[in-house]
């Protein structure tokens, strides 16, 4: 499963908009307490496929979103250093564009731009403490005797500590595939993909839609968003809450009037799924049809591991079927008759949407 931590500064919605995409109802308490929810990614594909096979159970993928208590205010550099935060794929940062003198500010305006680069000094600042001391350590351990690993190591925190000094966060840097094992076991946070939720005025929905260009230049965040491995979503919280209070049709018809074909919550899940680089595949039946979440470039076997690990030890081959050749034609048996079921072997790499049924041996 996918897991994301969700970032923000007090009063910019954040826990709010957790709440809503988890169905969560108590608020993180105290300074260190988290909260966890699971949120199903909206995916057209398995509605449809659900509908055409009527299975007992329809399992969509999932993010597991992690809820942290928010840091002070902008430039405080109080970020709560958690297992939530290092152990996310990804941080989605919450940041505040609309105004309600109700709630104000900790910094006592509204500045989206100021609020994202403060949270990223934050993630580079705590970055760069771990940096200092790893390389303490390397350093110890070389006078004890030299290492080969030790000094490629060496070389690799030196370069993230020399970018954390100059303010660029490690996600920005070209690695080669070695230093980025190497890189994923220090668990930096600036190094995580990050997506910003501009959390919108209701006056600017009309106007901006779910336009993320648009947000972003009305939030001075464009210059921002260039960032490798950066993205972003614009909704509205306090339409969010509306919408989520209505009933399915009554939903779809408050989205409609606003020029939206889903909610913002819908989009913040797929936003978080895809930054990540996951893909779905399915596998489909009367019992069940489930989308399964693999990363990009994944090959046959080790998709076939996530279902189950005897079925990637057993793996004979894969019976894969395009999701849109299924339903043009309408059944496994028909895309038989039309010579358009394939049987890939184990290094064949799955694309989002193959229907696949794996050959294992027991």
């Amino acid at each position: 499963m996918l897991h994301a931590a969700l970032i923000g500064y007090p009063s910019s919605g954040k826990t709010t908009l957790f709440q809503l995409m988890t169905s969560a109802h108590e608020a993180p308490r105290g300074k260190s307490d988290v909260s966890i929810g699971i949120s199903k990614v909206p995916d057209a594909r398995l509605d449809r496929l659900t509908a055409m096979y009527n299975p007992r159970k329809r399992v969509p993928a999932t993010v597991e979103f992690t809820d942290l208590v928010a840091t002070t205010r902008p430039g405080a550099h109080a970020l709560v250093d958690v297992a939530g935060y290092k152990n996310a794929d990804a941080l989605v940062h919450v940041v505040r564009a609309f105004r309600d003198p109700a709630v104000p500010h900790p910094s006592g305006s509204i500045d989206p731009s100021r609020d994202a680069r403060a949270m990223e000094d934050e993630l580079i600042l705590a970055d760069l403490s771990v940096a200092e001391r790893r390389l303490e350590r390397i350093e110890k351990d070389l006078k004890k005797g030299r290492s080969g690993d030790l000094e490629k190591e060496r070389d690799l925190v030196q370069r993230c500590s020399q970018a954390l000094e100059r303010g660029q966060p490690l996600r920005a840097l070209e690695l080669a595939s070695d230093d980025l094992k190497r890189l994923r076991g220090f668990q930096f946070l600036s190094a995580k993909p990050l997506l910003l939720v501009i959390n919108l005025d209701e006056a600017d929905v009309a106007a901006i839609g779910a336009s993320v260009e648009r947000a972003a230049e009305r939030a001075t965040l464009t210059e921002f968003l260039a960032h490798a491995a950066t993205g972003a979503v614009a909704l509205c919280g306090r339409i969010e809450l509306e919408i989520a209070q209505l009933e399915p049709a009554d939903a779809a018809a408050f989205l409609a009037d606003l020029g939206l074909s889903e909610s913002g919550l819908d989009r913040v899940i797929r936003a978080t799924y895809d930054l990540l680089g996951y893909i779905s595949f399915f596998t489909v039946g009367e019992d069940e049809c489930r989308a399964w979440s693999i990363a990009r470039g994944t090959p046959a076997q080790a998709a076939a591991g996530e279902i189950h690990t005897d079925i990637a030890r057993g793996f004979i081959r894969a019976e894969v079927v395009p999701y849109d050749a299924l339903v043009a034609r309408g059944s496994m048996a028909a895309c038989r008759e039309h010579g358009e079921v394939r049987l890939e072997g184990k290094e064949y790499v799955v694309l989002d949407g193959d229907i696949i049924n794996f050959r294992f041996a027991t």
